[in-house]
């Protein structure tokens, strides 16, 4: 696939069929996703490859203790909830997934259990969780650099065949996640990505986001019009 077809062609994938992924492909995509950019060449990623039974411990212990109601423990600060246009966008993509699924707003049932699949990393074969180093714990660059780490990672996983989803339902419960991939004390846990084959057949997978204009976005300044 040429450039352009990888980013606009690329969509967030969220139903996987069971297939393993090679563990060489996985390489081969991380090591294309570390030509991304970072400040002054600080390069703080690093990455946990997690499949088979110690991700379905992190899915087990991640979804128990959420039902339970233990309060999420990210490592990585959260923020405040989203408002004004950033909710309204946040509104409309779950309206675009539920529609695409069939949720009907009064169902309950089923929008918890969507919710859950979040926490299970949406059931696919491969989670990466993506950490920096926690001497730069602070910075505002490294979460600048792990965004574009994540975004070469997943764009290059596109353009192989995989599908992925940036998330961060998987590692709400970061002691679960930290025992269970066996992430070092001197790393902060940023994000996971779920990562695997996309079933084409899960009606989710076909829905694309929507984007503000350039004109929304943008101001070109010292341009002639």
């Amino acid at each position: 696939m040429t450039y352009d077809e990888v980013v606009l062609g690329r969509r967030s994938i969220r139903g996987y069929k069971p297939d393993p992924v090679p563990r060489a492909l996985i390489e081969e995509i991380i090591g294309l996703a570390m030509r991304a950019p970072s400040s002054m060449n600080t390069q703080p990623w690093n990455f946990y490859v997690v499949t088979g039974e110690p991700l379905d411990r992190i899915r087990a212990g991640n979804t128990e203790r959420m039902v339970g109601g233990v309060p999420q423990s990210r490592e990585f600060r959260t923020g405040q909830p989203f408002a004004g246009p950033h909710r309204e966008r946040q509104i409309g993509v779950a309206k675009q997934l539920f529609a695409a699924m069939g949720i009907a707003r009064d169902d309950a049932e089923r929008r918890q259990d969507w919710m859950l699949r979040g926490f299970r990393q949406f059931d696919a074969p491969v989670c990466v969780i993506v950490t920096y180093d926690r001497v730069l714990d602070g910075s505002d660059d490294t979460p600048f650099d792990c965004g574009a780490v994540a975004t070469a990672l997943v764009n290059a996983a596109w353009s192989r065949g995989l599908g992925a989803v940036i998330n961060s339902q998987g590692i709400m419960q970061s002691p679960v996640v930290r025992e269970h991939a066996g992430i070092a004390d001197d790393q902060v846990i940023m994000k996971s990505i779920a990562l695997g084959w996309p079933d084409e057949e899960f009606p989710a997978n076909a829905v694309v986001s929507t984007r503000k204009s350039v004109d929304e976005a943008t101001v070109f300044v010292g341009f002639e019009d």
